[in-house]
């Protein structure tokens, strides 16, 4: 493989390469909602859209469409996350070529699918990328194939390069930044030589993930670092090791580099959904969060930013974990430990505690609660809030009224599982009855429910959770004595809720009951 090309070089292959016979010119289109909110001009490069629903079929057949004939024949290997794979496969299979794909065993099954569905012979070797990698050039030597690098190839830079020339025949008017997530670097290499060499006063942004930020910090090092693990959220980006020549050409052409976390990834996720209603995969966000993060950083005002969605192949079963997080990503929910007397009326008291929160009314997102100890309650409590920052002030509000508050917003821990494990068996919830009730998803619904409710019923267990829908459902455990079940069967049809008992539910004697 020939290394080092200059500019110019790459200016040239770029356009010529030979990408539109399986790829579109992909559309670039303005985010409007979120560049009201920004204050700045968002456009969103729509490589989500191709065949393949990601950008990677550009390097993969200008690079393949330039081998010749006994190459193609003897057939072609590739590593990849997913994307590339696909790329390659329908490169393979418009150019009458065999396609061996070796990826890693954390690969969305959405993607292998795709592959297979494409012809590719499928190989599941590793846990990242350059797992994968080492095990292709092992099959490359034993099979004679051809090898399809994903990023580090000058022929599969030149093919992403033609993403920045429609960006800038698309859009000929002011631009003051392309952001552009980075893997092993192929996407962004192709994007800085066109622009920097058509336009230099343009920035070009690199894009990480903090837990997957090889490029940052081999330009730090000067050198090439290998990274130990990577995460997999973004899978799409998690490379352990950059290419040779996309770290020169990062080194030498890339203005700036910003990482972005998990939450940031998933609020942007949530943000393109709302101006596009589509939904792009992690590694497909990644500028979009950094466009966020940047204008948060530096008080932008009237600016023109692109970013390129380059990829939309999402498990959907990931979109639970998306969805969870999108709010805590940009602080729209704050989650809070709330420590609060164990006697009757504390309960209620802290909810009209929550209803009076300056700054107007806020939704209870998430409430989880069991009796655990006679003079104090702890409770898991989300709240919608108005904008970034205001989780501590809530926080310091609960104080003033008595509440000890911690706040849980940014903590790891709290957001993956405690959550998820407040309550058990207790020994002070005796005569407890459990009920399950469904009640309309409108504000007021659970201060509703507390205002009915007779102040000698104690509270020994409550959890609910906000999922977005119509109708919320919640699980309640009180302590109801005997001589008040005719006044509480009167509640049951006064409260108007759909409701059902679940005392006598196995599994509530398993895991609750005391």
């Amino acid at each position: 493989m020939k290394k080092h090309l200059a500019p110019a070089d790459y200016l040239k292959k770029i356009l010529t390469a030979k990408v539109y016979d399986v790829a579109v010119e992909s559309a670039l289109e303005p985010a409007r909602a979120l560049g009201r909110r920004l204050h700045n001009k968002v456009l969103l490069k729509r490589e989500d859209q191709q065949a393949v629903f990601s950008f990677k079929l550009r390097g993969a057949y200008n690079k393949m469409a330039q081998l010749s004939a006994e190459q193609l024949k003897r057939g072609v290997i590739c590593a990849s996350a997913g994307n590339h794979a696909q790329g390659v496969a329908m490169s393979a299979h418009r150019l009458g070529s065999r396609a061996v794909i070796v990826m890693p065993t954390t690969t969305p099954q959405l993607k292998i699918d795709g592959v297979k569905t494409l012809g590719g012979e499928v190989v599941l070797h590793g846990e990242s990328y350059s797992d994968a990698h080492q095990h292709a050039v092992e099959l490359e030597k034993a099979q004679g194939l051809t090898f399809v690098h994903p990023f580090d190839d000058p022929d599969v830079i030149a093919g992403q390069g033609t993403i920045a020339m429609e960006i800038l025949r698309q859009h000929q008017g002011p631009l003051d930044a392309v952001f552009v997530a980075i893997g092993g670097g192929g996407l962004i290499s192709g994007v800085a030589n066109y622009i920097k060499a058509v336009r230099p006063e343009i920035k070009v942004i690199g894009v990480q993930m903090n837990d997957s930020d090889a490029m940052m910090q081999s330009v730090a090092a000067k050198k090439r670092v290998t990274l130990q693990d990577v995460g997999l959220f973004s899978d799409g980006t998690a490379v352990k090791l950059v290419g040779e020549e996309t770290f020169r050409i990062a080194r030498d052409l890339v203005d700036e580099y910003i990482t972005v976390d998990t939450d940031a990834v998933c609020a942007a996720i949530k943000d393109i959904f709302i101006d596009t209603r589509s939904i792009v995969e992690p590694a497909g966000a990644l500028a979009v969060a950094a466009i966020k993060q940047y204008v948060a950083t530096n008080k932008t005002r009237g600016e023109t930013y692109a970013a390129i969605l380059c990829g939309a192949n999402m498990n959907f079963d990931r979109l639970r974990f998306v969805a969870e997080r999108a709010e805590v990503g940009e602080e729209r929910e704050a989650l809070f430990a709330v420590t609060i007397p164990e006697e009757r009326g504390s309960f209620r008291r802290f909810c009209e505690v929550i209803g009076e929160l300056p700054g107007g009314p806020r939704n209870v997102t998430e409430f989880n609660y069991r009796i655990s100890g006679s003079a104090q309650a702890h409770v898991f409590v989300g709240l919608t809030t108005h904008g970034k920052g205001e989780s501590s002030r809530i926080a310091a509000n609960f104080g003033r009224h008595g509440f000890e508050a911690l706040d849980l917003t940014h903590d790891e821990l709290a957001k993956e599982h405690i959550r998820h494990m407040v309550g058990g068996h207790s020994s002070l919830a005796q005569e407890e009855r459990l009920l399950r009730f469904v009640f309309p998803e409108r504000p007021g619904a659970l201060m509703k429910f507390l205002s009915h409710m007779r102040p000698g019923w104690n509270i020994t267990l409550f959890h609910y959770r906000n999922q977005g829908a119509d109708y919320g459902r919640i699980l309640v455990g009180l302590q109801v004595p005997k001589g008040d079940n005719k006044a509480f069967t009167a509640f049951l049809n006064t409260l108007g809720y759909p409701f059902v008992e679940e005392t006598d539910n196995p599994v509530y004697r398993l895991f609750l009951k005391s």
